[in-house]
């Protein structure tokens, strides 16, 4: 995926027209999508093997809770959810199920997994992109900065303020906002996604809107403060190392002003590592929600993952990890294409 693009095997070849992008563009998206499948399918035989070596049951939660006690009940629910059949069973039974776009049945909410699931994916979504944008604003900002006032005060400023946040763990940059911002100054809300009893407008309205908005800044300060540090430090040796190849020079020696070489001609090229890291992190970017949705109340799916752990729900959690892993593996595809249109002369193996 991602990783192949500073391999070797990518090679160079000269410019094409738009329609032979376009051409090249599909055939590597019918190349990802055909890779997805196998690749599918390991992630959920591995989390399906991980899910079984797991200690408990939901059975043995409620007989634990004294919700279930009868034996015959207990063997009624066993035989319904089919845990009585041998693992290798259940495997196959899951796998063909997904197939068919069924993700199981969630017992504690006593709904399918994907209906569980959907209530709380626009939340997670939000935050996510929020947060993404965030980081690739202040870090590329950050990066440019930094480059071109190398060994400066505004240069050692950026470092230090990236490796801080690289450094600060992010439920501890979470409680620190919320008591500078929430408790002490009460400019911003502690948690939740919208205001208990709704706003003007209701939630579907501008005044719900902008609650939301509000109710948001503090998660994605949290989440994206992080990143934003990774791409600060890889988009400042990036344009350093770009501003010393031949073109840039070129550029230069034909009476090109600073900025406009800075701006046309190496922060077009620097961004690909940065690219490049976005997508292998968008993993990481929804698991560390989990935490910063615990932190800030946030109704996602980290919260409901956290849930489902605790509840020893597991279709529900074996459901999270199979949408994450669909989400990293359209990142990656999505981040192929992005360097095509970056990098026209490159061409992804």
């Amino acid at each position: 995926m991602a990783g192949e693009l500073a391999s070797p095997a990518a090679s160079r070849r000269p410019t094409g027209g738009g329609s032979s992008r376009r051409i090249a563009a599909l055939r590597l998206l019918r190349r990802r999508l055909i890779q997805a499948v196998p690749l599918m399918l390991g992630v959920v035989v591995i989390n399906f093997c991980l899910i079984q070596m797991a200690p408990g049951s939901f059975l043995e939660l409620m007989t634990a809770e004294n919700q279930v006690s009868d034996p015959a009940t207990i063997e009624l629910l066993r035989k319904t959810y089919g845990l009585d059949d041998p693992v290798w069973l259940q495997l196959v039974k899951y796998i063909w199920a997904l197939v068919q776009f069924d993700f199981g049945f969630s017992y504690r909410q006593n709904r399918p997994v994907i209906d569980a699931i959907s209530d709380h994916l626009p939340a997670t979504l939000l935050l996510m992109v929020s947060s993404i944008t965030l980081a690739l604003a202040v870090g590329v900002a950050a990066g440019v900065v930094a480059s071109m006032k190398v060994r400066t005060f505004w240069d050692s400023l950026v470092s230090v303020a990236a490796m801080f946040f690289f450094a600060a763990p992010g439920f501890w940059l979470g409680i620190m906002l919320i008591v500078l911002f929430s408790v002490k100054l009460g400019w911003l809300p502690v948690g939740g996604m919208m205001t208990i009893g709704g706003v003007g407008g209701g939630a579907t309205g501008a005044g719900g809107v902008l609650d939301v908005l509000h109710h948001l800044i503090l998660p994605t300060l949290a989440l994206g403060l992080f990143y934003a540090a990774i791409y600060t430090r890889v988009m400042r040796s990036s344009m350093l190392e770009v501003a010393q190849l031949d073109f840039v020079r070129t550029a230069r020696a034909k009476g090109l002003s600073r900025n406009q070489v800075t701006i046309g001609h190496v922060l077009r090229n620097a961004l690909l590592p940065v690219v490049t890291i976005l997508g292998v992190q968008m993993g990481t970017v929804l698991a560390g929600s989990v935490v910063i949705e615990s932190v800030f109340s946030w109704p996602g799916v980290g919260s409901l993952l956290f849930d489902s752990v605790s509840s020893r729900n597991y279709p529900v959690v074996l459901g999270i990890m199979v949408l994450g892993s669909l989400v990293v593996i359209a990142a990656n595809i999505a981040v192929d294409l992005v360097y095509m249109w970056l990098d026209p002369r490159i061409e992804i193996r």
